[in-house]
Formats: structure tokens, sequence, C-alpha cells
């Protein structure tokens, strides 16, 4: 099975990976305790209904417990959707998150593409909501999004709602980034799953709270048809003890969240002032990661210097030349600045020599 994401430290070890958008802090302690603590219940199957996790999550969300599903990550859940849907057209943006097709081409399901434009910054845009016909079974979409870190515009996010309730189109909103957005009021809330039934919300504790290798996501939504079907394509141990018991852990850093995304924010701010004075070209973010274009290879480049980025050109919709770098800690944010700077400075020279040579001639 090709590796088509981020993270890849097995690959390109000892490196310094910018290739995955996760907390810069790594996982609480609190975290790790609690999941280390659980280790002593792994001679026992993992509560299959994650009661103790649904009550808190349930209760922080002030939603309903029975509106919530957990999977072993977002991931997970994206396939279990697909395979619970049997969707025969689907619409998607590009560039995405590449699991949306993948899961979409492994059920056998049309895909259509909505491409996103790069003079308009990848921003989607009214027109969108053409591609929204009676014929669509399902949409992902993702606020922020991934690679470019936009969010949707809300007003255009509530249309988009109203029509995939109105058609009866499968509307299935990633919102796995969206703790790190400066506003929080950007945000399609969890009560929007009362308005629309269609809606599927999918978040994780992947990102935020650094523990992608314990894999835990969750949805919410109001559709109990769609749950029940859930139920049912879903294997029935799929969140591990440990994972249970670290989100129920994480649940209780609303603080560290807020620390953290002040720090994302102003690190972000710091990086995009950087890269114009290098002349790196930036696409802006709202999350805790941004898409560069460049013309030289800065996925090989840097490579060199032992920092590994996320090359896009495997993106549907972009091509060679992209490259998605995460917000990391402050010493490992000024290391990629200083590797950039010498990158960039020296391929100027190389152009200049080059140059010179011809002109000899």
């Amino acid at each position: 099975m090709d590796y088509i994401h981020g993270g890849d430290i097995y690959t390109y070890r000892g490196m310094t990976d910018f290739s995955a958008n996760i907390n810069p802090f790594g996982p609480s302690a609190a975290v790790k305790e609690a999941a280390c603590r659980a280790m002593d219940s792994v001679g026992a199957y993992p509560d299959s209904r994650c009661r103790a996790l649904r009550e808190a999550l349930a209760k922080q969300l002030g939603v309903s417990g029975e509106r919530l599903v957990f999977g072993n990550g977002a991931a997970d859940l994206i396939f279990s959707l697909v395979s619970a849907e049997r969707p025969k057209q689907a619409v998607l943006t590009a560039p995405s998150f590449a699991e949306y097709a993948q899961a979409l081409a492994a059920s056998g399901c049309g895909i259509r593409y909505y491409y996103l434009r790069e003079e308009e910054s990848f921003r989607l845009g009214e027109e969108y909501l053409d591609m929204l016909t009676e014929d669509v079974d399902l949409i992902f979409l993702c606020a922020p999004d991934n690679p470019t870190g936009n969010m949707i515009e809300p007003d255009l996010l509530e249309k988009i709602a109203e029509k995939c309730e109105r058609l009866g189109i499968r509307m299935i909103l990633d919102e796995c980034f969206y703790e790190f957005l400066d506003n929080q009021e950007l945000v399609f809330a969890p009560e929007k799953v009362r308005k629309y039934r269609k809606l599927f919300l999918l978040r994780a504790f992947t990102k935020m709270h650094a523990m992608p290798g314990l894999r835990l996501g969750y949805g919410i939504c109001s559709d109990e048809e769609l749950m029940e079907k859930l139920e049912r394509v879903r294997q029935p141990w799929s969140v591990s003890a440990p994972a249970q018991a670290a989100g129920i852990a994480a649940l209780k850093e609303e603080e560290r969240v807020k620390t953290t995304r002040a720090f994302v924010s102003e690190e972000r701010k710091m990086m995009e002032k950087e890269f114009e004075r290098i002349g790196v070209r930036y696409f802006p973010s709202s999350a805790n990661y941004m898409l560069l274009k460049s013309s030289y290879d800065l996925f090989t480049l840097l490579k060199e210097k032992k920092i590994l980025i996320r090359d896009c050109s495997n993106y549907e919709g972009l091509k060679q030349g992209y490259y998605r770098v995460a917000v990391k800690g402050r010493e490992e944010n000024r290391l990629l600045i200083r590797a950039l700077e010498e990158v960039c400075g020296q391929k100027e020279i190389r152009d200049a020599e080059r140059m010179g040579e011809q002109w000899q001639r």
C-alpha cells in the first residue's frame, strides 16, 4: 500500500518533521498517563459503546450521547460512512484530503471534482452550489481545508447545508482542525446537526491533542437511520481502551487548547512574514499548517538538510511545486526559516552563475 500522507518518519528517519500537522507541544503528560493506566485493562475487550468517553464528550459539546459515534481515527469513520451510505455519485473539492476519494473509489462511487483556483487562493466560491444536483448522493468538505488551511464562509456553508438538506445529499463536514481556528465562531457548531439531519460533523483528537498513534475520531449526527447503519458496518471494538482513556483526559484540557491556539497563531504570523522576506510564496491559512508554492524542489533540498515537508504534488488539483509545512515549536520553525534562506540563496547564486556563463558564451 503506497503511503500518500505526511508524517512518514519511518521512511525518513532522523529528520525534523514538518509534514504532519500535529500540536507542536505533543501529547500532554495527562493524556499519556491515562493511556498508560488503561494498559492494565488490555486483557479485556474495550467498551464497544465507549460509554465513559461518550458521556464526557456529550456533556462538553452539549449534545445527546446518541448523536455521537467513535472510530479508530477520522479515517476509519470516513470509510465507514461511505460503506454505510453506498453512494453512487459524490462531489469533492480539489485539492483536499486524499482519504475521501480513496474511500469513495473503493466503494465504486463516481466522483465529480470542484477545482479550487489558485488565483482565488483556493477558496470555495458560491458557484460550488451548482455542483449540488439531484443525482448527487454525498459530499465531503473540510474546514479548515487540508492542505490549504482555508475556512469556508459561514453564509456559504449554511447555504450548502440547506441545499443538501433539500436535495437529500449527505454532507460530511471534516472539522479535524477546528480547534486551531483563531475565531471559534467560524466553526460549524454541533447544534447544527439538530437543524440539518443530512449533516455529519467529523472530528478527531489526533491534531490538537497530538495522539495520532492512538487513533481516536468521532462524528456528530442527528440522523438515527445513518447511525444505525454505521453500527452495522463498523467493527465492534474499533476504539482501544488506551485511546478511550486518553480521549477522556484530553477533554479536560481546555486551557491547554487555548494556549496552543494562541501560540500557533503567533508562530504562523511570524512564519508568514519570514516567507515574504525570503521570497517563498505562501497561501494564508487559518490552521496549524501552510501551503507553499516554489519553483525550487523544496522537498529534496530541505530533505538534504534533514527537514521533512509534505510534497503536495499527489493531491488532486495540484502539481509539482506545492508543499505543505506545519507550524511547529519556536526553535523548529526558525530552523525551517534558516534552511529556506540557505536553499533560496544558494539557488539564486547558482542561477546567477549560470546566467553569467551563458552571457560569456
